[in-house]
């Protein structure tokens, strides 16, 4: 039997994936898809899981689309019909995104490489990014005539503003994982051998939190960028209603004024 493409560990309340195509640099195919989307739907469903941790094995995080699948691969029969890569987004890459967007528990990257094209797309579309001083990202699609895709587009400008968005997308120059976390790219940049830790004991911090409170909090800062003013604190409102009723609240302030530990169990 073949060696999965996504490799599922767990340690304690935090549940790592790693792509596993190392000798083609965790590049995705359809199967590296279908199986990826397996693996976060069972993380999903798994109430143990209270932290996602997305790397890659071998030298890469993940360069992105293999240009050598079927799927993608440019149609050379004279008159042929072009293939439509548009519809590999529609079937892979968006749900991919939305999916990682939506799960109910933090997501880290642990960008251990190159993360290029669509894999730098899907670093980014975590919750929080570390990267080993070694590791660098690419806009690599300027250099095969496409537009930044996997959330790219969207999440550029938004991490990085405008100007430093483009620079990135045009050239596909590659960006040291020290100059990404200086831009505001990635939450973090570290020495290679403090790395392995560094995820980890990010990724144990966050599944003791308030889970339930951290992912509201990812969706009321990714809705306020659509928001005006007032209708961000109209927001606020509404998630502080919701959570106040929740018991991670009670234990939470109950925590607080006994001056005591608090163990957090919503998920």
């Amino acid at each position: 039997m073949s060696e999965p493409l996504v490799l599922t560990t767990q340690l304690g309340a935090v549940r790592t994936l790693a792509l596993n195509r190392p000798k083609a640099l965790n590049s995705f195919t359809s199967q590296l898809h279908e199986e990826l989307a397996a693996a976060l739907d069972a993380a999903a469903a798994d109430t143990g899981v209270r932290c996602l941790v997305l790397t890659g094995t071998g030298r890469a995080f993940c360069a992105g689309q293999d240009l050598a699948d079927p799927a993608v691969a440019p149609n050379a029969t004279p008159g042929g019909p072009p293939t439509d890569v548009g519809d590999v987004i529609e079937r892979f890459y968006k749900p991919l995104a939305l999916r990682v967007r939506a799960l109910p528990v933090p997501v880290v990257a642990a960008v251990n490489g190159v993360a290029a094209g669509a894999g730098a797309s899907l670093a980014l579309s975590c919750d929080m990014v570390i990267a080993a001083r070694s590791a660098s990202f690419i806009q690599a699609f300027s250099k095969i005539g496409l537009v930044p895709d996997a959330g790219g587009t969207w999440l550029l400008p938004r991490l990085v503003g405008r100007a430093n968005a483009l620079g990135l997308a045009l050239t596909g120059d590659k960006l040291p994982a020290e100059q990404a976390q200086t831009m505001g790219l990635i939450w973090k940049c570290v020495d290679d051998a403090l790395f392995a830790g560094e995820v980890a004991g990010l990724a144990a911090r966050l599944a003791a939190m308030p889970v339930k409170g951290l992912v509201a909090t990812r969706a009321a800062i990714d809705a306020a960028m659509h928001l005006d003013y007032a209708a961000a604190l109209g927001n606020e409102a509404h998630w502080q209603r919701r959570l106040s009723a929740a018991p991670d609240y009670l234990e939470g302030v109950a925590a607080f004024l006994a001056k005591r530990p608090a163990v957090f169990t919503d998920r």
